[in-house]
């Protein structure tokens, strides 16, 4: 068998669309992703007995979104973008149009973390050991994302 003969899925990375907006599979990715990871981090707290309460859980998991959003678009604007951002400066916001980078969305939910251990007055290695158990969930459901754009399929 030729190697240049085998089928690869083409995928939609478009899941569904309601009227004008269009659901991609990045973002049912990153919802479920938040989702399953706060919902583990919650469990974690109650099985180590932490002194946190749901509204501290909420802060946790609003400061890991907007680490990761925040921190993978500008990862990606300064590792990526070049010149192309320096002439379009709106673009950086449309992050529709793509553009996230896995080590921007690291350093960006460690800072979040940093951040919120302090507001909520707990250790931040607690913090992230917490977040430790929930990443998996997110990275897994970014990889099938990747696998629906066509990212990973190698050359």
């Amino acid at each position: 068998m030729v190697l240049g003969s085998l089928a690869f899925p083409a995928l939609d990375p478009i899941a569904f669309r309601l009227g004008p907006v269009q659901v991609h599979w990045y973002g049912i990715a990153y919802l479920i992703g938040f989702l399953g990871a706060a919902l583990m981090v919650r469990w974690l707290v109650r099985r180590w007995r932490l002194a946190l309460s749901d509204d501290d859980l909420l802060t946790i998991v609003l400061a890991a979104v907007i680490g990761v959003v925040l921190g993978g678009r500008l990862g990606y604007v300064l590792a990526y973008g070049g010149s192309f951002y320096l002439s379009s400066p709106l673009k950086i916001l449309a992050i529709w149009d793509g553009g996230m980078s896995f080590h921007g969305g690291l350093v960006g939910i460690l800072v979040a973390g940093v951040v919120v251990a302090r507001m909520l007055n707990m250790p931040v290695l607690t913090l992230w050991d917490l977040g430790s158990v929930g990443a998996p969930v997110g990275f897994g459901l970014g990889r099938l994302a990747n696998f629906v754009n066509g990212e990973l399929w190698g050359r």
